[in-house]
């Protein structure tokens, strides 16, 4: 996994600047869930800024309800959203949403939604992709390891010439499972421009029997329409508080400023882990320790030198970067949001009612160039 390390006091440096920009007490709420209750969320998207300028912001509404029992214990992913900021990320209001019965690809009956994607390519069209689980039997030979009420995670794209025109009636599926159970269930896409023109989908694996998560990643040539997945497995699982998964949620060129001025460029890669997938009781005279089981509550991070790609350090080897303060202590789905005037995070982050909404820090270049000199 490791490439090319930094230099120690290089690695303090990005590790402070993004304790500065993950500010959990300084973050305010972008977008509030529909209920300030446990299982009430909205996050797991992006944003990205369109060809007119406008600020888009993606991702999509959870409610209560409870994979380990099945739908019927409530609604889960119900909604994906899209919102448009005209003040630069201050504010954020919805021009679009997508149920889950509007999102069906290939008949398949839709029951909840995860991870988004907005991104606009070198023509100017914009691609929204989405993950979904569909109704879907498991391959039969793992069939007994399917819980009543679910079906399988894949990934699927709404392609328009423009924003204001995305049609839901024009999905069309990405990616789905492949042969291998082991990567069974695909979702949480994250999608940038890499080298040589081509776009990079990364994406987060779930195995049949839902043990661990993973990040492989998969590439589309420039002027082709299809993506092939390149590795199943472009991260590995961390030694410690992230063993039992890793999904890469969002990639952050490095401000070319400070000490990083003249050197190639590197790209810090934010990640979701987790300890356990199922319930872990500690010991009760242990160290207390945030919720890291179930799903991907707490935040890490890797970088690497672009044109190393997908090798990367990791930060965050010990101990998780980012924990909310409140609540569960989940912080996840971190996105930033890169341009001249400084750096746009946002993040789900968790509350003492057991909400989590989508929260923002902002964070001028002028204190980026400060925080890397």
């Amino acid at each position: 996994m490791a490439s090319r390390p930094l230099d120690p006091k290089l690695e303090i440096k990005l590790t402070s600047l993004l304790e500065t920009l993950i500010d959990q007490r300084a973050a305010r709420v972008l977008v509030a869930p529909y209920d300030n209750a446990p299982g009430y969320w909205f996050g797991g998207g992006n944003m990205a800024r369109g060809p007119g300028g406008t600020l888009w912001l993606v991702g999509r509404y959870r409610n209560a309800g409870d994979s380990t029992t099945g739908l019927e214990a409530g609604a889960r992913g119900l909604e994906l959203a899209l919102f448009a900021s005209e003040d630069g990320g201050d504010s954020f209001a919805k021009t679009k949403s997508w149920t889950k019965a509007e999102l069906s690809c290939g008949g398949a009956k839709v029951l909840s939604i995860e991870g988004s994607a907005l991104h606009f390519t070198e023509g100017g069209d914009c691609e929204l992709y989405l993950s979904s689980e569909k109704e879907a039997a498991y391959p039969e030979d793992v069939a007994q390891f399917q819980k009543p009420g679910t079906g399988i995670w894949s990934i699927d794209v709404i392609t328009s010439s423009a924003e204001e025109d995305l049609d839901a009636g024009a999905i069309r599926p990405v990616l789905s499972h492949p042969a291998d159970p082991c990567y069974l269930h695909l979702k949480d896409p994250v999608v940038f421009d890499g080298a040589r023109g081509a776009t990079i989908l990364v994406f987060c694996s779930h195995p049949f029997l839902w043990s661990s998560s993973n990040s492989g990643y998969a590439a589309r040539p420039r002027g082709e329409a299809a993506f092939d997945v390149v590795s199943w497995e472009m991260v590995s699982r961390g030694p410690a508080w992230d063993v039992a998964g890793t999904r890469v949620t969002c990639r952050m060129p490095v401000p070319r400023v400070g000490a990083f001025r003249d050197r190639p460029p590197v790209s810090v890669y934010f990640y979701d882990g987790l300890e356990c997938v199922r319930q872990l009781d500690a010991h009760s005279r242990a160290v207390a320790r945030p919720r890291g089981y179930s799903c991907e509550e707490l935040g890490g991070a890797c970088y690497g030198a672009d044109d190393s790609f997908p090798s990367m350090t990791r930060l965050s080897r010990q101990l998780p970067l980012f924990v909310s303060p409140y609540g569960t202590g989940c912080s996840r789905y971190v996105d930033v949001l890169v341009d001249e005037d400084g750096l746009l995070a946002t993040w789900q982050q968790g509350r003492e009612d057991g909400s989590q909404p989508l929260v923002g820090n902002r964070l001028p270049m002028a204190d980026v160039a400060r925080l890397l000199s």
